[in-house]
């Protein structure tokens, strides 16, 4: 039966306001207005507005609740664990060794179907799949961002400056083109360690090159162009020139080679996560999970690294396909 609740604090009772909490069976079923607590630890929640919400398992319905800026993210991480990914594979209270290398369609010591299987530690491979994707891209596309905003400094700067700078800047860029990326990124690591931030750090070294050489050749032809010529005889200060007027200018082809190098930064960290320099086993990226599962294929375990391998491969020729289509978007020469 409803039972009543104690009164919020004034502080509280300025911010949220609770019309009624009915516990029924453990469970707290919400209406109306309210805050939310997680896995009952006290931890207040942001209120966002939705139809319905999975609480312990169930289905909770209410009309509107407010929102707090410092907590969306901490929101969207739960419910989406929660709707997306069947199980949290590295919660250890939730994973069992007994569900080791369940094939695929195989139940669960907890009744969860293990679509795709689990892997040696018993985790479900969707769940895996799903976590090691976002490791995946967020390491892909961070370096991609960080190396793009190093290279375009650099190859701006060489170009616009021509003379000595140029060519010191382009002897740099020519030097580090000169080494297999692989190679350089493994002696990084090797020096540095595994981690999210080192993987990050070798990434972002090995491309800002490209980033600097392709952004240069697009800045000496538009370097000789009317506009810039009249931008300099108005006068203005070398930064405007070069980021307000000839920056823009040089966007399209960068916008394409940063979409193939998002592709590329996550195929050479999956190539050093299998080799065991990447990521660590605490958060592993689609190239850990394939390399967990090598010793398996000879046993007949499969699915543990070939559907972490076409998840990467998807994802990989997906990206690429992108930067196909913008480059036919944004040159105009390949336009019919």
């Amino acid at each position: 039966p409803p039972r009543s609740t104690p009164k919020p604090s004034s502080a509280a009772s300025d911010v949220y306001k609770r019309q009624s909490l009915d516990l029924s069976n453990g469970q707290r079923i919400l209406r109306g207005s309210v805050n939310l607590t997680a896995n009952d630890t006290g931890e207040v929640l942001p209120n966002i507005p939705m139809s319905a919400l999975l609480v312990n398992g169930s289905t909770t319905h209410f009309s509107s609740i407010k929102l707090t800026d410092d907590k969306v993210c901490k929101t969207a991480d739960l419910l989406l664990k929660n709707i997306i990914a069947p199980t949290d594979p590295y919660d250890l209270a939730t994973v069992s060794v007994l569900d080791s290398r369940l094939a695929p369609g195989e139940a669960m010591m907890n009744g969860t179907i293990a679509y795709l299987g689990t892997d040696g530690a018993g985790r479900d491979m969707v769940s895996a799949m799903i976590y090691g994707l976002r490791i995946s891209l967020g390491v892909g596309i961070g370096s991609g961002l960080i190396a793009m905003l190093i290279g375009i400094s650099f190859g701006l700067l060489s170009a616009y400056a021509g003379g000595k700078i140029d060519s010191i800047f382009m002897r740099i860029v020519d030097i580090q083109l000169s080494f297999p990326a692989i190679l350089v990124a493994l002696v990084l690591l090797v020096t540095l360690g595994k981690g999210v931030d080192k993987t990050i750090i070798a990434l972002v070294v090995v491309q800002w090159a490209y980033y600097a050489r392709t952004i240069r050749g697009t800045a000496l032809v538009e370097r000789r162009r009317e506009y810039i010529e009249s931008a300099v005889c108005l006068g203005l200060s070398k930064n405007r020139i070069m980021f307000r007027h000839l920056l823009p200018n040089c966007l399209a082809p960068m916008i394409v080679v940063g979409t193939m190098q998002i592709a590329h930064a996550i195929s050479l960290e999956a190539t050093l996560s299998f080799l065991g320099l990447g990521m660590p086993q605490t958060e592993p990226s689609l190239g850990r999970l394939i390399s967990n599962g090598f010793e398996y294929i000879l046993s007949g375990k499969y699915w543990i690294s070939v559907y972490p391998g076409i998840a990467l491969l998807v994802t990989i020729v997906s990206i690429n396909l992108v930067g196909d289509r913008l480059r036919d978007v944004l040159n105009p020469r390949l336009q019919k």
